[in-house]
């Protein structure tokens, strides 16, 4: 079970003119362990949702075939298990054992059966507490782990996982790697899309790359894959081991302060903490999952209150306002002064299109509309969106969905800009494209502060790093 076949397959979402994906012939075996790899916006994502029969009919349009055993995925889901990026999107009960009880549930599995397969499930995967656990309390590796339980506990022929590891710390990610290695059977086919493709292939016996035209690039063994095409491949944005980025030093010595966080905290999501951000300077926010990254950003953003201790910005950020913290600031003005970037890019989109997303922050600080253009225009050339801008936001890939988030903070060219993992769903290209433009506003004299858990892109940008942990002892 899990065979996979695409017949001139491709896929063009509705209201876009290029298609998201086209031209793929492919054959895929029972039990066979298939890496997916291409260039941002290439359809690998699209390729998976297609495979998990999550494309309907009056979602888009669609050409040649693709099957599973034989039928139309949309037909036979019963035979498919997604992980996706973020766990979070797939867990929808209280309680662990629940959460994989769920999908049980709904397949109509019997009474008797569903217990045993939940703790079987939970044990494959190496998940470390009872099925009472409450999900809330997971670490975001934990919760990965749970969401490929409930995946494997249906027993699925194909198991599909589209960057698992994304939005992960390091040990959560290899954890992750760990229980899918561990827990498919002979049998199960896997089709994985991941851009840490070094720490990936050992998971995998077959690489497939997509090519960004339209068809199959490559397709074979990920050695001879990665001989004969490896250098073209890096060149055009694929992520080839063994290729490194240069890095962006500082021009110039950190400037003045811009902002200051004075035991900082919102607890139990953050603890007490100190840092200060400076004009010309990159500074990363490091820490395993759960230490409250993302609610720092939040936080000197001004998108959150702080529930201990005080943001404090000089008057180089806020001139007349110093004396007023971020989060009291009117919106024109903080829209102005900080732009943030969030760590799900969908939760910042707003409008229909990618054009009017752009235009937004602009139109609300007072531009006037030639103005507003003008910039609009040029962030769509320099983050590669101009094909892009009469789509729909939520159509986007991954990483066009970032890149996207990423120029709608920069579209008020706010003094202070603050990222939450900026460079995850990247192909290398983008990833270089992403690096410059933010050393370039460092250089410039912009304030830069990055939460990533992306070694290579604090290697190559940060001049300064700060590490937090944990807020206190989960139970």
């Amino acid at each position: 079970m899990g065979g996979v076949t695409l017949r001139g397959f491709g896929w063009r979402h509705a209201g876009r003119k290029a298609w998201a994906v086209r031209g793929v012939d492919l054959r895929i075996g029972a039990g066979e362990r298939v890496l997916l790899l291409g260039a941002s916006g290439a359809g690998k994502s699209t390729l998976l949702a297609a495979l998990a029969g999550l494309l309907p009919d009056d979602s888009g349009e669609q050409e040649g075939t693709v099957e599973v055993d034989g039928l139309d995925p949309r037909e036979g889901r019963e035979r498919v298990g997604v992980v996706f990026q973020d766990p979070q999107s797939q867990l929808v009960m209280a309680r662990s054992g629940d959460d994989v009880a769920f999908g049980l549930e709904n397949r109509g599995v019997p009474t008797e059966e569903i217990w045993p397969r939940v703790d079987e499930a939970l044990r494959r995967v190496g998940f470390p507490y009872h099925r009472d656990r409450p999900t809330a309390a997971l670490s975001g590796g934990e919760q990965q782990r749970l969401a490929l339980a409930g995946a494997l506990a249906l027993r699925p022929g194909l198991l599909l996982l589209d960057e698992p590891t994304a939005n992960l710390d390091p040990a959560g990610a290899e954890l992750v790697r760990r229980a899918v290695a561990g827990a498919l059977a002979d049998d199960t086919t896997l089709v994985l899309v991941e851009h840490r493709v070094a720490e990936a292939l050992p998971l995998v016996d077959r690489v497939v790359v997509l090519e960004p035209g339209g068809g199959v690039r490559a397709d074979g063994p990920p050695a001879a894959v990665f001989a004969a095409h490896g250098d073209a491949l890096a060149t055009e944005g694929v992520w080839v081991p063994g290729h490194r980025t240069p890095a962006r030093p500082a021009a110039a010595p950190a400037g003045v302060p811009l902002l200051a966080a004075d035991r900082l905290g919102l607890p139990p999501r953050l603890a007490p903490t100190d840092l200060a951000v400076r004009a010309g300077e990159a500074l990363a926010v490091l820490g395993p999952n759960g230490t409250g990254k993302s609610t720092l950003a939040l936080l000197l953003g001004g998108l959150l209150r702080p529930g201990a201790g005080r943001v404090a910005a000089t008057a180089a950020l806020a001139g007349r306002d110093a004396r007023t913290p971020p989060h009291r600031w009117r919106a024109p003005a903080l829209a102005r002064r900080i732009g943030s970037v969030f760590q799900h890019p969908e939760h910042q989109f707003v409008t229909g299109t990618v054009f009017d997303e752009l235009a937004l922050g602009p139109r609300r600080t007072g531009q006037p509309e030639p103005a507003v253009r003008a910039t609009v225009d040029t962030l769509l050339d320099r983050l590669r969106l101009a094909t892009l801008a009469r789509a729909n936001p939520y159509t986007l890939s991954g990483g066009e969905a970032r890149r996207l988030s990423v120029a709608t903070a920069l579209a008020t060219a706010p003094r202070l800009l603050i990222c939450d993992e900026p460079t995850f769903g990247q192909d290398r290209r983008t990833w270089r494209e992403l690096v410059d433009l933010l050393a370039d506003l460092r250089d410039d004299g912009h304030g830069i502060v990055t939460v990533t858990h992306d070694a290579d892109f604090v290697t190559a940008l940060a001049d300064r790093t700060v590490t937090l942990h944990r807020a206190e002892a989960r139970p």
